[in-house]
């Protein structure tokens, strides 16, 4: 079956609020999928979109506030927004686990496998920079937690 090709436009939008945790993190990794098959992204950047989903939204319950639902604050969410346009995806991914970008500045560096390797943490960031054009770190908008975002330009289609 042959699936759509998206035709000239606004960009497509899949917006999410979900629990903080690792089951709440499979069912987004798999909305954000079905999505981007519906709308006619070819099976290689599903996959690339699916992984890179999978390491955010895990991220988000690991370190993002989740580990609050285990205890007494039962209502940690996590959100994420998917934008697919024709030669590009967007993906945001937010939590609600304080922080500040600034303590993730040396993950996200071009020269981040040194920072990478000495650390027990942060290897997912460097990877994952491997396989997106961009990948920045921003304040979430309701202000508890931050937001990570990435973009991946593609030949949509191909």
């Amino acid at each position: 079956m042959k699936l759509p090709q998206p035709s000239a436009g606004p960009p497509r939008v899949l917006e999410l609020k979900l629990a903080a945790a690792h089951a709440a993190a499979r069912v987004g990794r798999q909305m954000a999928r079905h999505f981007a098959r519906l709308d006619g992204l070819d099976e290689e950047e599903v996959d690339h979109l699916s992984l890179v989903a999978s390491e955010l939204l895990s991220n988000a319950v690991d370190h993002g506030g989740g580990a609050a639902m285990e205890t007494a604050e039962a209502d940690v969410r996590m959100g994420l927004v998917l934008e697919l346009g024709l030669d590009y995806w967007k993906l945001a991914v937010s939590d609600q686990g304080g922080g500040e970008p600034r303590d993730l500045e040396k993950f996200l560096a071009p020269d981040a496998l040194e920072a990478a390797l000495e650390d027990e943490r942060g290897r997912g960031f460097f990877l994952m920079r491997q396989m997106v054009d961009e990948l920045t770190v921003t304040r979430s908008a309701d202000g508890r937690g931050l937001t990570v975002s990435v973009v991946r330009r593609h030949g949509h289609g191909q």
